[in-house]
């Protein structure tokens, strides 16, 4: 309100000004009429004048993302049926068991890894494609013994096994290279006849188990 006062008082002097003016004939053209020197200057509203804190009303609106517990992470989402997390050395045996004379492909993976995640989408399409195929995921950091025994360096790494005929092939592989993986499905993934009890379970240990078959020289 102190602000429209003083132009009020601002625009009165100045209409009085330009009729002294006028009464010196120094501006002949000006009216002497106060009313209508007040209407050449007044503004018809006030609030153009008031400082700009007065216009301006500035809106903060804080944004919280909070984290919903009940979403599925990354590593979980889309996995069918036919992909089985792993949590210790005795469910990995236990599901190599199970798995009878089936391919088993298993992913070795971290959740803090950006090429596993990068993967893990076209890995699940695969799963989907195959389901004669078991995929065992297993986590890295939850495992970290079981995957130093496994010689399991890098990430995302890759194993495939089945029945008697143990560990067949190993690498890692990332989403640029994913066709390693449909070549290796293509060729271990041969109807044939279990010749065995699985490889892996029993009193055999995990390092034994695990280790590759060696090819004919």
């Amino acid at each position: 309100m102190a602000e429209v006062i003083k132009l009020q008082f601002q625009t009165f002097r100045f209409s009085s000004l330009l009729t002294s003016l006028n009464s010196h004939k120094q501006l002949p053209y000006l009216s002497p009429n106060h009313q209508s020197v007040k209407r050449i200057v007044s503004v018809p509203d006030f609030a153009t004048f008031r400082p700009r804190k007065h216009q301006i009303s500035l809106k903060v609106h804080a944004a919280i993302t909070e984290t919903d517990q009940s979403q599925p992470k990354w590593w979980e989402r889309n996995a069918g049926p036919n992909m089985i997390d792993i949590h210790s050395t005795q469910e990995f045996l236990g599901a190599l068991s199970q798995a009878g004379d089936k391919l088993v492909i298993v992913e070795f993976y971290g959740t803090w890894c950006a090429s596993c995640r990068a993967l893990f989408p076209k890995l699940c399409k695969t799963a989907e494609e195959h389901p004669e195929i078991l995929f065992l995921k297993v986590n890295f950091d939850e495992n970290k013994p079981m995957c130093k025994n496994l010689n399991v360096k890098v990430l995302p790494y890759f194993h495939f096994y089945r029945g008697a005929d143990g560990q067949l092939e190993s690498f890692s592989c990332s989403l640029a290279k994913f066709q390693k993986i449909k070549d290796a499905i293509e060729m271990h993934n041969t109807a044939r006849c279990s010749i065995g009890p699985p490889k892996g379970v029993g009193d055999l240990n995990l390092e034994a188990a695990m280790a590759p078959k060696e090819k004919p020289t």
